[in-house]
């Protein structure tokens, strides 16, 4: 595949058999997503050819990937946000009776559709009503009611929480079982050990090997991945904290109105300079709705008490907390994080336009200067900063988003699943660039869905169950058994 002359994929060969879960790995921007926006007919390939149970298989759009039983879960969601859950998921084979549509019929069916993957839903209601792990088990409902004979799962427990994820992974089972032949894309090694039957790897676009995976042990593959040998998952720092950068006092976050029960119910923490505090919990305990109140994200709907560098801190509005030295990288790049359709220059510089344009002029120059210095750290693979951040793999967005966030010099980041859709190599620059910059005396607040990634990472561990603190534990006393039972909302000791 060729995009203006430039070789994506080069000689790449390609097999999946029926009943099997065939991993495709290797870092962002090894062609992964090209590949199977080519399986799914979004991309016509510009050379070799493709076989389905030995026929012939040259899709022109996605209908044709459709109709031969080809489907594909994008990492980036594609549910229409205002349409229903039931219309999302009949979007294009619309259940009609005379040219109208049997709404009932298609309620009834999506409700069957979505118990399969463990979701008792009202699903008259807008998708948009529904956080975001709710949402990806609806586009995987969407999939997998189609009945596919192939179906390309890519990063799809990204937003799922570990309860969800345990649903997914028997209905992966499931499907292998009824002969489905399923291509699987996902940077968690504990996936790829647990689901895969055989794994390929690209990298830079081309095929660098395939095996069963029994044959292909972990420190294997990921010098197959990145091309050398990663010494070590986690390498942190000694911690050294200075002073208290931030102290949280009963801080509560009411998004739906002050009647109703707060998403954050008088929360207390605090965070030192050059310190990592672990935001631990199940989905939905509250830990983004705090992220985003103390950004000044949900305006005036948050109470309790915040302090910055011991001054008393209240934002409401986003722009008071970036002036403030506050920046916050969200779980969702694409809907929060990201102005798709936009430039690299663009994005890397939003969020620092003021201090980038002198006496309120834009300067192109300066931009480009101030995102060259800002994203050469980061790695970041892309052939122009002129690229739309939508041509970005995913990984590469998500460093554009901390590109974006850096250049505003903040001394206090909130990072909401900063690795998620990241490849392990590039999850290893991310963990190097947060020990230099809690070195330099930045102070962060982390959310991560990946137990190994909160425990190796975090200096403290707050848990959060039903929006209120259960448990606050030094790394030194922290486990995952002990994570899991305060997330859950029982004591540590129980």
């Amino acid at each position: 595949m060729r995009f203006d002359g430039v070789p994506v994929l080069e000689d790449v060969a390609f097999d999946l058999r029926p009943g099997e879960v065939h991993v495709l790995a290797g870092e962002n921007g090894a062609g992964k997503s090209t590949l199977i926006k080519i399986l799914a007919g979004v991309h016509r390939p510009t050379g070799g050819r493709m076989e389905i149970a030995g026929g012939p298989y040259a899709p022109r759009h996605p209908q044709d990937a459709e109709a031969a039983g080809v489907a594909v879960i994008h990492q980036e969601l594609s549910l229409v946000p205002s349409m229903s859950v039931a219309d999302n998921l009949f979007l294009g084979r619309e259940r009609t009776r005379g040219g109208w549509v049997r709404r009932g019929a298609q309620e009834r069916e999506a409700r069957e559709i979505l118990r399969g993957v463990g979701l008792d839903l009202d699903v008259s209601r807008p998708a948009d009503d529904f956080p975001i792990g709710i949402r990806q088990m609806i586009e995987i409902g969407k999939a997998v009611g189609r009945r596919a004979r192939i179906l390309v799962m890519d990063e799809p427990t990204s937003a799922l929480n570990a309860r969800e994820a345990e649903t997914l992974f028997a209905r992966v089972a499931d499907l292998k079982a009824r002969g489905c032949a399923i291509v699987y894309i996902t940077h968690k090694m504990e996936e790829i050990e647990r689901l895969a039957d055989r794994i390929t790897v690209l990298r830079d676009g081309r095929l660098v090997g395939s095996a069963p995976k029994a044959e292909l042990p972990m420190n294997r593959l990921i010098e197959w991945m990145v091309g050398r040998a990663v010494e070590a998952r986690f390498a942190r720092r000694a911690p050294e904290p200075g002073n208290e950068l931030l102290r949280v006092e009963d801080f509560s976050v009411h998004p739906a109105g002050r009647a109703a029960a707060p998403a954050v119910d008088r929360v207390s923490l605090s965070v030192r300079a050059g310190e990592i505090v672990g935001l631990g919990g199940l989905q939905g305990c509250g830990a983004s709705e705090l992220m985003a109140g103390l950004f000044g994200a949900w305006g005036g709907a948050t109470s309790g008490a915040v302090r910055l560098r011991g001054t008393p801190a209240s934002f409401r509005a986003p722009a008071e907390a970036i002036r403030a030295g506050v920046a916050h990288v969200p779980n969702d790049r694409k809907g929060a994080g990201l102005v798709s359709d936009a430039s690299i220059v663009f994005n890397a510089t939003l969020a620092a336009l003021p201090r980038l344009s002198p006496a309120g002029w834009r300067s192109a120059r300066r931009e480009r200067e101030a995102t060259r210095a800002a994203v050469e750290p980061l790695r970041l693979r892309a052939a122009g900063l002129d690229l739309p951040a939508a041509a970005l793999s995913g990984g590469n967005q998500q460093k554009v988003v901390l590109a974006k966030w850096m250049m505003t010099r903040p001394s206090l980041l909130l990072l909401d699943e900063p690795t998620r859709g990241v490849d392990v190599g590039a999850k290893r620059e991310i963990y190097a660039l947060l020990d230099e910059w809690t070195a330099a005396g930045m102070g962060v607040l982390l959310i991560t869905s990946e137990m190994p990634e909160l425990l190796a990472m975090s200096d403290r561990i707050v848990v959060l169950h039903r929006g209120r603190v259960t448990a606050t534990m030094d790394a030194a006393e922290a486990t995952a058994e002990r994570v899991l039972a305060a997330a859950m909302g029982r004591t540590v000791d129980e």
